[in-house]
């Protein structure tokens, strides 16, 4: 079988696991510590605070932030559930802008055009989440000058594009956002099973983050109210368990070891699908703007089913037979049922979003993809499309 995405994992993985279920701290231990640190150290943020996954990523960045019921906060439609989630669990009111048609990821433009429609009819615009959708940045200058502009917060999610460059630097999340976030889930650049983590360069965000990640507790003897010796602990709010365990830290610090060849052979991968698709009829890879370096989490290809004799449907059934297993990269969160229902959002809300999910199917892209395997997913959906 042929998966979109998969994990690649060595003998030095094994052994890092192995080496922390032979000790003596399977959790709350110092491998979460390393973990941390190494995170800080490759992605250039002050402060890195790992967690349980993704979502509790995004969860706590929301209560970080001080989201609140009056509180309205702008994203992309082409996400995962859980960017749009993390605004309703935090009680604030999500809305959306359409993405840019070259690099999908969510349009400056649109951004400002909203915030100064709210702005007009005195509604509170809180913050804006960027998604690095498929492994391209989000044009993060511009979307940095309209949180100053308009005194907003910045997000970024920053699950896909993990060794991802803009404007010329690898390091460029915490730069821009106040808060990034990261997913270690098995298809991503690097995994820990189930994992994820809240970078930033603000100490008083990253001291809210770790008391919310343990319960809401604290031993810091300049927010207790006593202390009856040391094991004393008190909770001025409630947290959750999004502790992550270390043998989950240790395989992440031997994966993100292996990080930047990881995200080359995605390249590379990328580069032979461009070479195979280029110009072909019905067919359209993904661009990328000149600011940025693509990591490639996604390979989005679009095709033109409207104009080939079979539908998606047909395709991914034909594809799935001979043992290829395709994904598709979102469906819009505005056509949920959930987010009709509850916030009035209909299908033509956003029209590039809503194209691009009809077209968009996620080709197989993983360091452990052999030549042979791809040269037939590309064989193969050349003979269904009649190329």
């Amino acid at each position: 079988m042929i998966s979109y995405g998969k994990q690649s994992i060595d003998q030095a993985d094994i052994d890092s696991v192995v080496e922390i279920l032979k000790g003596d701290w399977l959790t709350q231990g110092p491998a979460v510590e390393i973990f941390e640190s190494d995170l800080k150290n490759y992605f250039g943020a002050n402060h890195a605070c790992a967690v349980a996954n993704g979502t509790a990523a995004l969860h706590l960045t929301g209560l970080a932030l001080g989201w609140r019921a009056e509180d309205i906060v702008i994203t992309s439609p082409i996400t995962f559930l859980a960017t749009a989630n993390c605004i309703v669990y935090a009680g604030a009111k999500p809305d959306f802008v359409d993405i840019d048609p070259i690099s999908y990821t969510i349009d400056p433009n649109k951004v400002e055009k909203k915030v100064k429609h709210y702005r007009s009819i005195g509604k509170n615009v809180k913050a804006i989440i960027g998604i690095d959708y498929a492994g391209h940045p989000c044009d993060w200058k511009a979307l940095r000058e309209i949180a100053d502009k308009y005194d907003l917060q910045l997000v970024n999610d920053n699950c896909h594009a993990l060794g991802a460059t803009y404007l010329n630097d690898k390091q460029y999340a915490v730069k821009y956002a106040d808060l990034v976030i990261q997913s270690y889930h098995p298809v991503k650049h690097l995994t820990t099973g189930e994992g994820g983590v809240i970078l930033t360069n603000n100490s008083d965000l990253d001291e809210k983050v770790r008391r919310l990640r343990t319960h809401g507790m604290t031993k810091d003897p300049n927010l207790m109210e006593g202390n009856d010796g040391p094991w004393y602990y008190e909770m001025h709010e409630v947290g959750f368990n999004y502790r992550i365990t270390d043998f989950q830290c240790a395989l992440g610090s031997s994966q993100l070891k292996k990080l930047d060849s990881f995200v080359e052979n995605r390249r590379e991968i990328a580069k032979i699908y461009d070479e195979s698709f280029f110009n072909v009829n019905n067919l359209k890879i993904p661009k990328t703007h000149n600011y940025e370096e693509h990591a490639y989490h996604l390979y989005p290809l679009q095709i033109n089913f409207e104009k080939l004799p079979l539908t998606k449907l047909d395709f991914f059934k034909k594809m799935k037979n001979v043992g290829i297993h395709l994904q598709v990269h979102y469906i819009p969160i505005h056509i949920q049922p959930f987010y009709k229902k509850n916030y009035g959002f209909n299908k033509g809300d956003f029209p590039i979003s809503e194209n691009f999910y009809h077209n968009e199917v996620s080709l197989p892209v993983y360091p452990d993809l052999s030549t042979d395997d791809q040269r037939n997913v590309i064989k193969k959906i050349e003979e269904y499309i009649n190329v």
